[in-house]
């Protein structure tokens, strides 16, 4: 399994496309090709997975009931503005001018690898919803890793 990992800053051009990272190019799956899905994160980001990875997620979301009302309020808010990109020959992909506004990315980004996905940033936003607080981090890293499995809750829980 590859894995996406890493903190890449990165510039858009004019035109609003970004050059995602060789290392994280790199490492998307070969069964994804040049297929990616990009979505709205729940914080002001953007989230893009290798096609191969979001076909798990797709097939969870769709899986919930959809006589549901909670189930179809989420279903509708979780693939508003998905939209599926392609890398062209060097590497880059268009951002939507919707995507952009909703995560406040103008001219620059960060590109955060999450394992399956990776999170796109504005620069500032990012620095706000990272922990400042090193006990608190420390704090969570003990709730979250000192057990064999990490909590689940939700509809997606598996």
């Amino acid at each position: 399994m590859n894995l996406l990992s890493g903190e890449y800053e990165c510039k858009l051009d004019p035109k609003g496309r970004l050059v995602l990272p060789a290392k994280v190019k790199g490492n998307l799956p070969e069964a994804s090709g040049n297929q990616l899905v990009l979505v709205r994160g729940f914080e002001p980001c953007l989230v893009l997975y290798p096609r191969e990875s979001w076909r798990v997620i797709h097939d969870k979301v769709m899986a919930l009931d959809e006589f549901n009302e909670e189930y179809r309020q989420f279903q509708r808010n979780f693939f508003r503005g998905m939209t599926e990109v392609e890398l062209d020959n060097i590497g880059r992909f268009m951002l939507p001018r919707t995507m952009l506004r909703y995560s406040g990315i103008e001219k620059e980004a960060i590109i955060v690898g999450l394992g399956n996905r990776c999170e796109i940033w504005d620069p500032e936003k990012y620095d706000e919803f990272l922990i400042k607080d090193q006990q608190s981090f420390s704090k969570l890293a003990q709730k979250f890793l000192s057990t064999d499995t990490p909590p689940a809750s939700g509809p997606l829980a598996a």
